[in-house]
């Protein structure tokens, strides 16, 4: 156990920079523009407020197109709710897992680890991969780690009085541990739980990784990741800009070949010097209201033009279409740059971001599956490897349209019209439970109705027999 804490700790070592790097941008503390070591105060100023975070929008708008809203397994008749959903509801896991998502996409790892509560009950927790490491046989392909490593604060390593306190998860149970700081760090096992947690019978651990875009080798990237060179441009670029606005974005009168007049004593009428002897000007207020009048004839005035602010404009649209085309965010997200769009126009500009979305349902929907499975073990429920999570729809469409197609697939395909219910946008399980009670009740009063009609209707009169 002291061998997987160690390796535990060092693996929040070894991404522990990545991690806080994506977590900073994501904050909006970024790395700072370019400025001259000479820098001035009001450079610095400026710095600072160069800063335009677009990293949440480009986490949110995906993560604000995913909803889990139902759960789908064998052997739960239809109408009826899985017992796995109705710890999902106990848990208020219909709000707990936009923070999930919205870790997922982020830094590319998320994780919710699954326990018993008091009562026995399953309780599942988000948990940051920044305070959670975990380690699996095979990083790319492994559905549940061997064993993970909870740690939300590490011990400073230059304190040896100070200690953190952990959890490690294994297959048979869940250990409490406090970890020292210092340079030879002590680890301590308070108390160890079994947890029973199993699938098919097999004892497993029961953390749950969801990393949206990992690859064959276990690495995982997220979204800002690769947005950071990109915001870092635009970062500089507003910079510039502002730069610009507050030093050269004003005319400048500018007077040749006219003599000053110096500051007098008012008692003595002498010329006033500062403390480097030098003679004290008047200076000149120039404004709208007012005109330059120089008694030299050779006195020339001229202007200075403003420095055209164009450029920097256009320049900051490029970067930022650049991360929408790189994110797959469309662009009038960001921009705001949305002029009377028909429904099909909308739908075209958003397909990318609806295919991006598609590919992180699937990889965090076998995810929410996982748990909800780990939900049935501690339930008692058998294991259901088909069972299936659905998505609420938000594709940009009216709710005409997708009444209308329904219905055609009702009335062409002969699909029946119940299994319809669910597709429809911001429909739950809930509801569709609830019209199929309503619909067995009218079913059931309607073949009630016909047996009484029957049973009131006067017997049919037998022919007469011929003669």
């Amino acid at each position: 156990m002291n061998q997987m804490i160690q390796e535990g700790l060092s693996g929040f070592a070894s991404d522990r920079e990545r991690l806080d790097r994506v977590d900073r941008y994501i904050r909006g503390e970024h790395d700072g523009p370019y400025t001259p070591p000479s820098a001035s105060t009001e450079y610095k100023l400026l710095a600072q407020r160069a800063v335009s975070n677009w990293m949440p929008l480009l986490v949110k708008t995906p993560a604000q197109a995913m909803a889990v809203s139902g759960y789908r397994r064998a052997g739960v008749p239809d109408g009826e709710t899985s017992p796995e959903w109705k710890a999902w509801q106990a848990n208020r896991m219909d709000s707990r897992q936009t923070a999930v998502h919205r870790g997922g996409l982020g830094s590319g790892l998320a994780y919710v680890t699954v326990q018993r509560d008091a009562l026995g009950q399953p309780k599942a927790r988000g948990v940051s991969a920044r305070q959670l490491f975990a380690w699996y046989a095979d990083p790319a392909s492994d559905a549940l780690p061997v064993w993970a490593l909870e740690m939300p604060r590490r011990p400073d390593a230059n304190n040896a009085k100070d200690v953190a306190k952990g959890w490690l998860y294994t297959a048979t149970s869940v250990a409490e541990v406090l970890v020292s700081g210092g340079k030879d760090a002590t680890i301590t096992v308070v108390s160890t739980t079994a947890h029973g947690i199993t699938l098919n019978g097999v004892p497993v651990c029961p953390v749950v990784r969801f990393a949206p875009d990992i690859d064959l080798e276990g690495r995982v990237t997220g979204v800002v990741e690769p947005m950071i060179p990109i915001q870092d441009r635009v970062n500089q670029t507003v910079f510039d800009l502002l730069v610009a606005q507050t030093f050269g974005s004003f005319k400048v009168r500018t007077v040749a070949g006219m003599a000053p007049e110096f500051q007098r004593d008012p008692e003595t009428g002498e010329i006033l010097y500062d403390e480097n002897g030098r003679a004290k000007p008047i200076p000149i207020r120039a404004d709208a209201s007012r005109f330059l009048v120089a008694p030299d004839a050779d006195t020339k005035f001229a202007q200075l033009d403003e420095t055209p602010l164009g450029g920097f404009l256009d320049a900051i649209e490029a970067g930022v279409k650049h991360l929408a085309a790189v994110s797959q965010t469309p662009p009038h997200y960001l921009l705001g740059s949305l002029v009377n769009l028909s429904a099909e126009a909308l739908a075209a500009a958003e397909a990318a971001l609806t295919r991006a979305v598609t590919e992180y349902q699937h990889a965090m929907g076998e995810s929410w599956e996982l748990v909800l499975a780990l939900f049935g073990s501690i339930l008692g429920q058998p294991y259901d490897p088909e069972a299936q999570v659905t998505w609420a729809d938000f594709e940009s469409r009216s709710l005409a349209q997708t009444v209308d197609a329904l219905g055609k697939a009702v009335q062409m395909l002969q699909v029946p019209a119940r299994a319809m219910w669910s597709r429809i946008p911001g429909v739950t399980d809930k509801d569709v439970e609830e019209w199929a009670q309503i619909a067995e009740e009218d079913n059931s009063e309607a073949r009630l109705a016909n047996a009484v009609t029957k049973a009131m209707a006067p017997a049919p009169e037998e022919p007469a027999n011929a003669a």
